[in-house]
């Protein structure tokens, strides 16, 4: 537990009930055709709701007695959910948790493959910055998750995507997916690629 439950806006709420099927807990029903938090005591707090509602109807409600050293600000009129206190860090990171727009993609957006991470020493600091970062395995993941790229570039002042991933071939895809969704965007979106190396250190 995470020590925060979500808050639903029925005025914004329109019943489509994407957010019931989303809570993997079961938390969430609706109820006279409005989403409603019904088993409180199992939201866990993760916010796989908060991506699913495309009303923006769902955010997360700090408890009163959360530590304030924990460095975390809770953002209720955002649907993206938790921004850490320090503008470098954002929630949810992950391609299938983000959601299609938020005030924290703009500018420079990060795609990280998942495994460049783990191989590469201060990831963060050489290759995020406090730009807004998407991770993802182009060979694990769903393909259709990456299409997401296409509605955060086109709905999103992005100027430019920054690609971090590994030597191995099938990462190279992730390439690809990020070109695609760039020409489908209708907008001009600059591209950098970053190979790591299966020992993390960086190839080009």
């Amino acid at each position: 537990m995470l020590g925060r439950k979500i808050s639903i806006d029925k005025e914004k709420c329109d019943g489509c009930g994407l957010c019931v099927t989303a809570c993997h807990e079961g938390a969430i029903e609706l109820v006279d055709g409005k989403a409603e938090l019904v088993r409180e005591n199992v939201c866990d707090g993760l916010g796989d709701c908060l991506p699913a509602c495309p009303q923006g109807a769902i955010s997360f409600s700090a408890p009163a007695d959360t530590p304030s050293n924990l460095g975390i600000s809770m953002v209720n009129s955002d649907p993206s959910a938790c921004l850490m206190a320090d503008p470098g860090y954002q929630w949810p990171i992950q391609i299938a948790l983000v959601p299609p727009r938020s005030d924290f993609f703009r500018g420079t957006l990060v795609v990280g493959a998942d495994c460049a991470a783990f191989v590469m020493d201060d990831f963060r600091r050489r290759m995020i910055g406090s730009n807004p970062v998407i991770i993802g395995c182009p060979k694990l993941d769903d393909r259709s998750r990456f299409e997401k790229l296409k509605a955060i570039l086109a709905n999103n002042p992005v100027d430019e995507v920054r690609i971090v991933r590994m030597e191995v071939p099938c990462c190279s895809a992730l390439t690809r997916l990020v070109r695609d969704a760039s020409e489908s965007c209708g907008r001009d979106v600059g591209i950098t690629e970053t190979v790591v190396s299966r020992s993390g250190s960086v190839i080009h």
